[in-house]
């Protein structure tokens, strides 16, 4: 039985051709649609800080730069300044992030180190979740709860035993209301610690296993592998997750005005009410006028919370050491 010889398809060159041209255009569309995604994001940043700016111009023309540094808030003079905003802003955000860094490094190193696969997806899926939850929810939260934990038993315990201490004395003075800088902070911290938890614990997966078991097999123990392995290998991620909750935490508008007391001054009681950038403009915007100097004062104030986060985000890539 004799087969028949197969015809052997051949490609022409022309199809070729075709191919090329498809792929060619098809090249040039995906870079003209992710160069325009690019193009759009920073336009859409650059709009927002000159429409800021701009809005803001006649405060900038009235109070001078000694807006920024000026502490007075008075809607009823027509004088504003944003050194309280500023600072209660400041000071609420390193508190919560100096609460938030230790708790979400030791969750995310127990959970990839030490504790089972089984639990670790169940709290790695119940942190996840925690990260989802409003952040008007955090704030109602910490007004029934936080508020007066602290008024109750915080402030009344380190005032009885450290009133008398030089250094802690000027920060724990002050009528136990239970609303101020150090509620804001906690709220703050256990609103950021979700997020960061989740990068580091990324990050943290992210380091071969190769390193940890040879470690592990000189003898290290988990402290040695945390401390020489996991920390210096996975450094920049844990910046880019502080920098994360940092940025959350700096513009955190609902959950800080229910619980920082919202008042105009500076001083250095973490106990005493205060008030934030975001958490002014929340309450403020609606009632002023517009093109009132109350009004432009808002906006300027966006536009100073807008540069300060562009500093935290040059500090953080200072400090990982990227300056390409």
């Amino acid at each position: 039985m004799t087969l028949a010889p197969t015809r052997q398809t051949e490609t022409s060159p022309s199809s070729f051709e075709k191919e090329e041209k498809k792929s060619g255009w098809t090249d040039s569309f995906f870079h003209v649609l992710v160069g325009g995604s690019a193009l759009v994001v920073l336009l859409v940043l650059g709009g927002l800080v000159l429409l800021m700016g701009y809005g803001g111009r006649e405060a900038f023309h009235i109070f001078g730069l000694n807006f920024a540094f000026h502490n007075v808030w008075n809607p009823v003079t027509n004088e504003y300044g944003a050194w309280a905003p500023l600072f209660g802003t400041i000071i609420s955000t390193l508190i919560g992030v100096m609460i938030a860094i230790p708790l979400a490094f030791g969750t995310a190193f127990w959970l990839t180190a030490i504790a089972s696969p089984r639990v670790s997806s169940v709290i790695g899926m119940a942190v996840q979740l925690l990260a989802a939850v409003p952040s008007i929810i955090f704030g109602m939260w910490g007004f029934f709860t936080i508020v007066p934990f602290v008024a109750r038993h915080i402030q009344p315990f380190l005032t009885h035993h450290f009133r008398h201490t030089p250094i802690l004395a000027p920060l724990i003075h002050g009528a136990p209301f239970g609303t101020g800088l150090l509620t804001a902070g906690l709220v703050l911290a256990v609103m950021i610690a979700p997020f960061m938890t989740a990068v580091m614990r990324d990050v943290f997966s992210a380091v071969p296993p190769m390193l940890r078991e040879s470690a592990y097999g000189l003898g290290a123990t988990r402290w040695d592998v945390m401390r020489k392995i996991v920390v210096p290998w996975s450094r920049s991620g844990m910046i880019g997750a502080a920098v994360l909750g940092m940025g959350r935490a700096l513009g955190e508008t609902m959950a800080v005005t229910f619980v920082i007391g919202n008042v105009t001054d500076v001083g250095w009681s973490v106990f005493a009410p205060r008030s934030t950038v975001a958490s002014l403009i929340a309450l403020q915007f609606p009632e002023s006028p517009a093109g009132s100097v109350r009004l432009s004062s808002l906006l300027a104030l966006g536009f100073i919370l807008m540069l300060l986060s562009f500093v935290s985000l040059a500090l953080a890539r200072t400090l990982r050491g990227d300056t390409k």
